[in-house]
């Protein structure tokens, strides 16, 4: 823990992002394993326990925040941007579970855990769209909260087949499928307006910018998951690889920018769309070039974040007060 006893503070929920990266990489090797063999499953596990580390010392240190600093806790959940990082806590928990399914098998304590992380993922999406019926614009719907980060409580949701389908809940996982099946272009759409309108998000808030290929992705690997034509999977492939490549258009500004937290918002959605492509790859021997690439590059990109944030941690620069410019950034033109 950094030396400055009010570090802890800073501590908001998007730290989350890095056990999804985590974890998501261990579902991607766990995929890798019929072309890599044996060392891909060992990879998966031992990515899969790191990620439950993580998860673990996170969830304990965010106890001890709440405790000694619910305001913060308060202004994180009253953020036009930050209150949709709260829906990476049972996302985590739904990735964790899945990746307990695919490494252990079904039991009852996974299916525990699943389900705890379905349904509070559910009540954090619903959380999430009834601030836009709030009367008070700061907290409702506004240009400012139009971020990709508003992309995460529908990711949650479209993830739930995963796990969901060999823990026997196949009803409760399509329907909470369908929800975000529903939002995801429902979200797109007010994205793409927010740039036309207000311009792009925030500088520092550039890495989020990759959250918009993880929808895609997981949807294509979840209709897999329920029985879904491998037709369908690879429409959302090409959608995913679209913003993958749209994404990478901002890589030269983004890195100009000190390391954050918000960097990992790059792990999940690069590891989503390389387990698609390895899905992919297991029915059609040429995409097995393009799931290698996907792998190799989620893999390093993953590495360096976990580098870059070590390096962060150690040195105390990454628990900091948010920087003004950013908010004021976020909150777009004065009136």
């Amino acid at each position: 823990m950094p030396h400055r006893p009010e570090a802890l503070k800073h501590l908001a929920p998007n730290w989350f992002a890095m056990v999804m990266g985590l974890t998501g990489l261990s579902l991607a090797w766990g995929r890798a394993a019929p072309l890599l063999g044996d060392m891909a499953g060992a990879g998966s596990l031992v990515l899969a326990a790191v990620a439950a580390l993580v998860f673990l010392a996170l969830l304990v240190l965010s106890w001890i925040r709440w405790q000694h600093y619910p305001e913060a806790l308060a202004a994180d959940l009253k953020h036009p941007v930050r209150h949709a990082f709260l829906a990476t806590i049972p996302v985590s928990i739904i990735l964790l579970a899945t990746a307990a399914v695919s490494l252990l098998g079904t039991h009852a304590w996974i299916a525990a855990l699943w389900w705890l992380g379905s349904l509070l993922q559910f009540g954090v999406t619903l959380w999430v769209l009834a601030r836009w019926l709030r009367a008070d614009r700061a907290q409702g719907l506004s240009w400012a909260a139009l971020t990709p980060a508003m992309l995460i409580p529908v990711v949650g949701n479209v993830l739930a087949p995963l796990a969901g389908v060999p823990l026997g809940a196949g009803a409760w996982s399509a329907a909470q499928f369908g929800l975000g099946l529903l939002l995801w272009p429902v979200l797109l759409g007010l994205l793409f307006a927010r740039v036309a309108v207000q311009g792009l998000w925030a500088e520092r808030l550039l890495p989020t910018t990759f959250i918009t290929v993880a929808p895609p992705a997981v949807i294509g690997s979840a209709a897999l998951q329920l029985g879904a034509a491998p037709l369908l999977a690879w429409m959302c492939w090409g959608i995913a690889l679209f913003f993958l490549l749209w994404s990478l258009q901002i890589t030269r500004r983004m890195l100009t920018q000190p390391f954050s937290i918000a960097f990992w918002s790059m792990g999940f959605p690069l590891a989503a769309f390389a387990t698609l492509t390895l899905r992919l790859a297991a029915q059609h021997g040429a995409a097995q070039t393009p799931a290698m690439i996907a792998l190799a590059l989620a893999s390093m990109v993953i590495a360096w974040l976990a580098i870059a944030t070590w390096k962060g941690w150690r040195e105390g620069s990454l628990l900091q007060p948010e920087p003004v410019a950013m908010i004021a950034t976020a909150t777009g033109p004065s009136q």
